[in-house]
């Protein structure tokens, strides 16, 4: 009697955990089998993006095979992408910027949180400055993960990762994030705060406006570090940007500019000669490694590369280029 009653249990948990699996089942298809367009059309916080992407003529790239990284902004941040850009609605945004603000959301390989890493990534979007560079995306990974500065810097913050697609990953974030400028990039990145600052100085001087905008562009920037402005500092002997002459400053400001050309790494050549906004020229050397000359023979190595802003360009470098004065 006592092995029939086991034998009945047994029979029971079988039958109670067969019904649940089926019931399960019933619910319909889990979101790990949607790809990421249908992932965002099921989820009530992305049903713009969803709208977006149909407006676009994007919601069928997002549904086909491949392997995509998708920050997906909320109802939320494009109600404040729209106001803030004095949109009705969406249809009140041309399908062509459509297309790019949300291809700058979109990385060509799929990248879970576990793998993100301080540093520049590339997005699918191609800002008015080059048509054969795609944007740069800037990613810090601290307690969070900021895009392009955060939401104040125009970027965004990751509020929920790792929602798995067929297609790819998907990354919940808090604000639309708009094609990065000059200096977009140059706030993002904590190590060009000094170059922010002696960017935005002199107001009157609108550097910070003319890198944020079209007028002239586009622009190549060489920009220096904080380490690299500490250095300057120290060899010229000034106790800070205060302690700099405005026309001192302003001159050096402009000889790291380059006007009207997006200069790629790929375009620098061995003992080129490269003329800047100051109306003086510096050397490029790319034995050993890309450097620069500058007008009184110091050398400054390009340390990060084609850093592509809808506006120009950028490469970072090592030490403060110094014209002569």
């Amino acid at each position: 009697m006592k092995t029939i009653k086991m034998k009945f249990a047994a029979a029971l948990a079988l039958f109670v955990l067969t019904l649940s699996s089926c019931s399960s089942d019933d619910n319909g298809p889990s979101q790990d089998n949607m790809s990421i367009y249908a992932t965002a059309k099921a989820n009530a916080q992305l049903s713009v993006l969803a709208s977006a992407l149909e407006k676009a003529g994007l919601a069928s790239t997002l549904s086909s095979s491949g392997s995509l990284t998708v920050f997906a902004p909320t109802n939320e941040a494009f109600n404040a992408f729209l106001s803030k850009n004095g949109y009705a609605d969406l249809n009140a945004v041309p399908v062509a910027a459509l297309k790019e603000i949300l291809l700058n959301h979109v990385l060509s390989t799929k990248v879970k949180s576990s793998a993100i890493v301080t540093g520049y990534v590339k997005t699918l979007a191609k800002g008015s400055a080059s048509t054969s560079n795609t944007l740069s995306m800037y990613i810090e990974k601290n307690t969070v993960v900021d895009i392009n500065g955060g939401k104040a810097n125009g970027g965004a913050t990751v509020t929920t990762a790792d929602i798995e697609a067929t297609n790819g990953v998907v990354h919940i974030v808090d604000g639309v994030i708009g094609l990065p400028t000059i200096v977009t990039h140059a706030i993002a990145n904590k190590n060009f705060t000094t170059l922010v600052s002696a960017l935005t100085y002199n107001p009157a001087s609108g550097f910070a406006a003319m890198l944020s905008g079209t007028t002239g562009s586009p622009f190549t920037v060489f920009a220096p570090t904080n380490t690299a402005f500490a250095s300057f500092l120290t060899e010229t002997g000034f106790s800070g940007l205060s302690a700099i002459p405005a026309n001192v400053l302003e001159t050096t400001l402009k000889y790291h500019v380059v006007a009207g050309a997006n200069v790629q790494s790929s375009a620098l050549t061995n003992g080129q000669t490269v003329n800047t906004a100051a109306s003086q020229s510096f050397t490029i050397n790319t034995a050993g490694g890309a450097k620069i000359t500058d007008a009184n023979g110091r050398i400054s190595n390009i340390i990060i590369t084609d850093v592509q802003c809808s506006n120009g360009i950028i490469h970072a470098i090592d030490k403060v280029l110094l014209p002569k004065l």
